[in-house]
Order: C-alpha cells, then sequence, then structure tokens
C-alpha cells in the first residue's frame, strides 16, 4: 500500500505522466491558467501535507523525548509508587553513581517509592553507570536521564510525583579533579544544589531533604575524632569548598523557606560498584595488571590514614536520616515554622593508613603490589580523617558493623566478577 508521501509526490519529481490518449486532458493542462491553477493546487496539497509532517514529526519527538510523554510519566509514577505502610516516596539524585544505586536498591527493597535521576556524565566509564541502572532497572526502579540545571525537568518530575522526601547525592565528586576541571564543581556541587532547593521550597508539599555533604569540609582541621562542631572554614581544596557552600546555602533554605534538610558527611566510602577514581579501586586494578602503584605520605615520611566506611554502613546512615529527617514547614514557597536542619557525620570511627590497606588488597588479590611511596603533593588531600559518630548514633542509632579487613573482602570478589571472570556481576552484600 503506498504511503501518503507516495501518493502526494511522483516518483521523479518536476515530471508527470500524462495519457496521450485523453485530448481533452492534454488540452487543459495545455492551457497557461490552468497550469497556474494546478500548480496552486499542488502548492497547496503540499503545504497541507508538510504541516501535517510537521505535527506528527512534533508529537513523535514529545513521544519519545528523553524526558516528558505519556509514556514517561507512567515510568516515573509506577516507579514512585510506595509498597509498604508507612513508606516514603524518593527522588534519588545521582542514582546510578555508587552510593546512589545502594540507596536506591535498599529503599526499593524495604518497600518505599523511588524515582532516579542521573546526568551520566563522564567524569568515569560512564558503562559502570549504565550497568548500575540495569540492575535498578531490574527491581523496578527507573532513571530519569537529566541534569540538576534544568529546571523545567525537576518541575516536571515534582508536577508528576508528590516526592515525601529528596535523597540527593549527584555531585561532582573528587579532590584532585578540581585541578583540571574547576567549573565542574560549581556547575553540580553549587548551582545544580540551588536549583534542586528551588523546586524543592516552591513544592506543596515540600518534601524533606537528605544530602551529602563531605568529611573534607573539616579541611586543615587537626582536632580528632572530627565532630560536627568543629571548624570547617579552612578547605583544602576545591572540592571541600564547595560541599562548605552546600552547608551554608542548605542552612540558607531552611532558614527561610522552612526546608527541613539533612547534611551527611560522608568518610571515604567504599565497597562493591565503588567508584574507579577511589585509591582502593584503582589500587585493585594496577595491582591485577602488574603495574606499580603510587602511594602518598604526609610531612616526615607519615602515612596517610582514613576512616574507611563501607557502603553498607552508609546506606543504614543514609535511610536512618531519611526516616528521622521531620517535616518541611513551608508551603509554595511559604515558610510556616521552624523546620530541622542537621548535619552529622557518617563514618567508620576507626581510621586505616593506606599500607595496611594495600596490604589487605594483597592478601585477598593473592597477588603482591609494586609500590611507590612518593610525598603527598599539595592537590588539596589532608593527611587523616577520623569520625566522631556520636550524633548520629544519639540520633538515628547509626553504628557501623563493617571492619576494612571484611568490607575489601567483599570488594574483591565483585571486582573480580565483574571485570572478566565471567561470572555474572552481583551486588554483593
Amino acid at each position: 500500500m503506498p504511503s501518503i508521501e507516495d501518493e502526494l509526490f511522483p516518483s521523479t519529481p518536476g515530471k508527470f505522466k500524462i495519457d496521450r490518449s485523453n485530448r481533452q486532458l492534454h488540452r487543459c493542462f495545455a492551457s497557461t491558467s490552468t497550469m497556474f491553477l494546478w500548480a496552486l493546487f499542488l502548492i497547496a496539497l503540499t503545504a497541507s501535507y508538510l504541516s501535517f509532517q510537521s505535527f506528527v514529526d512534533s508529537g513523535s519527538r514529545y513521544l519519545t523525548a528523553s524526558w516528558g510523554g505519556i509514556q514517561w510519566e507512567k515510568q516515573v509514577r509506577t516507579s514512585a509508587q510506595i509498597h509498604r505502610s508507612g513508606g516514603i516516596s524518593v527522588l534519588v539524585t545521582g542514582a546510578t553513581g555508587f552510593v546512589g544505586s545502594h540507596v536506591s536498591l535498599a529503599l526499593r527493597k524495604r518497600g518505599d517509592g523511588v524515582v532516579g535521576l542521573d546526568n551520566f556524565n563522564n567524569y568515569y566509564d560512564p558503562s559502570l553507570k549504565r550497568a548500575r541502572r540495569s540492575l535498578l532497572s531490574s527491581r523496578g526502579i527507573f532513571v530519569v536521564e537529566g541534569d540538576l540545571n534544568d529546571a523545567k525537568l525537576l518541575a516536571k518530575l515534582f508536577d508528576v510525583v508528590a516526592f515525601t522526601h529528596v535523597m540527593h547525592l549527584a555531585a561532582q565528586a573528587g579532590v584532585r579533579y578540581a585541578l583540571e576541571n574547576p567549573q565542574s564543581y560549581v556547575h553540580s556541587n553549587i548551582a545544580g544544589l540551588v536549583n534542586l532547593l528551588e523546586i524543592c521550597k516552591s513544592a506543596n508539599p515540600q518534601p524533606a531533604i537528605v544530602w551529602a555533604s563531605s568529611s573534607s569540609v573539616y579541611g586543615l582541621n587537626e582536632k580528632v575524632p572530627f565532630s560536627e562542631s568543629d571548624r570547617t572554614d579552612q578547605p583544602a581544596s576545591l572540592y571541600a569548598a564547595t560541599k562548605k557552600a552546600g552547608e551554608e546555602i542548605t542552612h540558607t533554605y531552611n532558614h527561610i523557606y522552612g526546608l527541613a534538610i539533612t547534611g551527611l558527611r560522608f568518610f571515604t566510602v567504599y565497597g562493591p560498584w565503588g567508584r574507579p577514581d577511589m585509591a582502593y579501586f584503582s589500587f585493585t586494578r594496577n595491582i591485577l595488571q602488574g603495574k606499580p602503584i603510587t602511594i602518598y605520605r604526609g610531612k616526615n615520611r607519615v602515612d596517610l590514614a582514613r576512616d574507611f566506611t563501607y557502603i553498607d554502613d552508609i546506606v543504614k546512615g543514609c535511610l536512618g536520616s531519611l526516616d528521622s529527617s521531620g517535616k518541611s514547614t513551608g508551603s509554595g514557597g511559604k515558610k510556616r515554622g521552624s523546620a530541622p536542619y542537621r548535619i552529622f557525620n557518617l563514618g567508620n570511627t576507626s581510621p586505616v593508613t593506606v599500607p595496611i590497606l594495600v596490604d589487605i588488597l594483597e592478601k585477598h588479590l593473592k597477588v603482591k603490589a609494586k609500590r611507590n611511596y612518593v610525598e603527598m603533593p599539595g592537590n588539596g588531600d589532608v593527611p587523616f580523617t577520623h569520625a566522631n559518630i556520636s550524633s548520629a548514633r544519639n540520633e538515628f542509632g547509626y553504628k557501623p558493623t563493617t571492619d576494612l579487613e571484611t568490607g575489601l573482602k567483599k570488594f574483591v570478589r565483585w571486582y573480580l566478577s565483574y571485570y572478566g571472570y565471567n561470572t555474572k556481576a552481583k551486588l554483593v552484600h
């Protein structure tokens, strides 16, 4: 059956087949005035077709866009459905990131509604994010591909779903990358955060917000362990500075608009499905490939130490923060009363030096590392981190349970499975 286009346009444009046996029709076409009328008719018919085609194309673009359309809205609503009594509906930004994917899965597992948002940037290999997305999809979690700075997209999401909570984990991570691309930190960690807060403060009802700050805000602080009341006005990196700025910005929105906001200062999170730019991840890759690893040391050859925190413990802290967040008090951008504003450390409270971490990796990989010790450059890194978690423990019972030996064993098992041992990669818990 011929298509509309085939019927409107001849197969050889500009040429018409004429039945010469029909002299009357031939004389009609031979008439200049009649030819002019036929030309007008064809022009009008062509214009009508093009208008119709434009309408069809516009509708098609709307239905197949990265966001928007009837099918898209259905996916968002279905993913946001709550499946337990007293459950919550959560927008998780950075949902295909390391922490974001684990938090999303944990929320879904207990019956909460979850919708993800991620821009799938190329700070590290996006294929890992795509793999996490597939994992989320297999659990019925829909991830919208979009940027925090797209105000229309965020407004649409809140128009489709009345989210009770926002778990804001999207950010430009990494201390050293800020030396190469400082603008990306301002774009994501400051501008993106403000855009999200603007949408949340205007929402009706307003959601409660839990977001990821960082232990990096402690900067050059030398008092240990780090407590939430310690000074955080001496950042050692641009990344830390943007996270500190985020804490001040969220406090402002809490004060002016009544948004219930909780900031979480994560301490060196590690585990399966982790970030490839983290030291334990790159160490594992290089050890297996027989390449040397660079281990930084502080002044006077002091080993760097980190409060390594296993992903499952971080997830417990995130969920505890959501459940105890309290309620926002504003409506349509107008504050109606004071709302909770909190900041918590989420760490393991047991700092371990980097050489000991490498010892553990060697044990589980059964390969010796080629170590190259160098003095720590002035790139924003700090010599140690150590979390005081008493506030989180008192507020919602936060208690880390995984030591570094156990956590790295689980990470190595995942790594060997995911990167080339012909075994289906699974989330290890």
